[in-house]
């Protein structure tokens, strides 16, 4: 990328451009011992920060996961403290932590989004090179996927677990009402009607965070147009207007208009759109697969346990391949400021050896339902939770013949923002799909001509 393109998608992500000449080491890790003996025998105290966004009883599983692998690692770092600074995820992505890579002082470890983010920051040498210290574990071919945290051919952070996107319905009106898992997106609006015509809301959303709504238009779109469409509008060899992506962003509207979703959905938070399945005021809801840790957990989902099943949104036409976003994107990165430091790039390399074990992915797929980032079989992962909600997930893994990352790890932020802003407009009954995909394209447009 040219220099005039990075420093326009830096201003984009709220990056300053003092930046451009206060940063620059970023393979200060492979110029350091990864883990070396130099400064790590003494006990004097010294702290780490770990930025994550387990906030939430939803995220309890996993900040109880966290708080354990702190505690082996406090434990075979001597003088070692770790701070926990807990941020809301969206907080933490588009606020804290753009602002703290802008002063050039983030914190030791971070949660980060692989693509775009990581590869912004690493560009700016702000994110450790985890490649030397990930040869020396040996784990560097254990994970599914780390494309979305390599950038120029070096391993700027780790996902922390792979996720899936699909449908989780009420198993007992289904069963009450005589429906069936639907093999078509014909057969699932015949579902919905059904639910509404019931005086139910088919399904459950919460647009005031537009990721949430967008869940869904995403799907839909790589249904109708195919799930590499996306990513060729970063290269302009796919535009945001070819009919088959406004096919399917207008099926959204065409939901939206058809009332399959709860009016002043642009008002309701993420917990609300739960709440909806959880008080049986909906039957189905598009979330991606972590959510089912909230509906096997008595103390949120209540007499909903056991009652919640999950399926692929189906293809377009029966028979069709079932395609599904399936990602890895979220994880942690580390600050590049680490290598300076012998005695806290021990810490580090500590606490990639205690949280990416074969262990703790089975543990955060058995008490909070998240799929593996590291390699796994099938039969193994089924091994660990006989939950039958889990099973249908499992079961919608084996299922997928064609996947693809979500949007936001394909394309730039200012095409975020227009995608953002658009599908909340189609919602408000501001836009319709068309002119929506056409101020998406010239913002796509202009922000492939920066980076020319």
């Amino acid at each position: 990328m040219k220099k005039k393109g990075l420093a326009l998608l830096m201003s984009l992500l709220f990056v300053s451009s003092t930046l451009l000449s206060a940063c620059g080491g970023g393979d200060k890790a492979a110029e350091k011992p990864s883990g070396g003996s130099e400064g790590t025998a003494s006990n004097e105290p010294f702290e780490i920060t770990i930025r994550h966004t387990q906030v939430g009883e939803s995220k309890k599983f996993r900040l109880a996961l966290l708080n354990d692998v702190v505690s082996k690692t406090e434990e075979a770092v001597p003088g070692l403290k770790i701070k926990l600074d807990a941020v809301d995820s969206e907080v933490n992505r588009k606020e804290k932590l753009r602002g703290e890579m802008a002063a050039g002082k983030p914190p030791e470890v971070f949660d980060v989004f692989g693509s775009p983010d990581a590869g912004v920051y690493s560009k700016e040498g702000l994110m450790l090179d985890l490649t030397p210290i990930l040869d020396e574990l040996g784990i560097k071919d254990k994970f599914t996927t780390l494309d979305p945290f390599t950038h120029d051919g070096k391993i700027y952070g780790l996902p922390i677990g792979g996720s899936i996107e699909g449908i989780f319905y009420n198993k007992d009106y289904f069963t009450q009402k005589g429906l069936n898992v639907p093999k078509t997106l014909a057969e699932l609006e015949q579902i919905a009607e059904t639910i509404k015509a019931d005086g139910k809301i088919p399904f459950a959303q919460s647009s005031k965070d537009a990721w949430i709504p967008l869940m869904t238009t995403n799907n839909l779109w790589s249904y109708y147009a195919g799930p590499e469409v996306t990513y060729g509008f970063k290269t302009g060899e796919t535009k945001w207007t070819d009919p088959k992506v406004v096919e399917g962003v207008k099926k959204h509207q065409e939901w939206v208009e058809k009332g399959y979703f709860k009016k002043g959905e642009l008002g309701f938070e993420y917990a609300d759109m739960r709440n909806q399945m959880i008080t049986g005021e909906a039957i189905m809801m598009m979330d991606g697969s972590w959510a089912n840790s909230v509906f096997r957990d008595p103390a949120q989902a209540g007499d909903l346990v056991n009652k919640v099943g999950y399926f692929n949104l189906p293809p377009v036409n029966e028979g069709d391949p079932v395609i599904v976003m399936q990602d890895a994107n979220n994880g942690y990165g580390f600050s590049a400021a680490v290598a300076e430091d012998p005695r806290k790039l021990q810490a580090v390399k500590e606490l990639i050896k205690n949280m990416w074990t074969d262990e703790m992915q089975l543990r955060g797929l058995k008490e909070d339902g998240v799929l593996p980032a590291m390699k796994m079989d099938l039969a193994t992962m089924n091994s660990t939770s006989d939950d039958p909600l889990m099973q249908d997930i499992f079961k919608g893994v084996s299922e997928i013949k064609k996947s693809f990352p979500a949007f936001d790890a394909l394309v730039q932020a200012d095409v975020n923002t227009a995608l953002s802003m658009g599908i909340q407009q189609v919602i408000g009954g501001e836009l319709d799909a068309e002119k929506m995909l056409e101020n998406v394209q010239a913002a796509q447009e202009a922000a492939n001509a920066s980076e020319e």
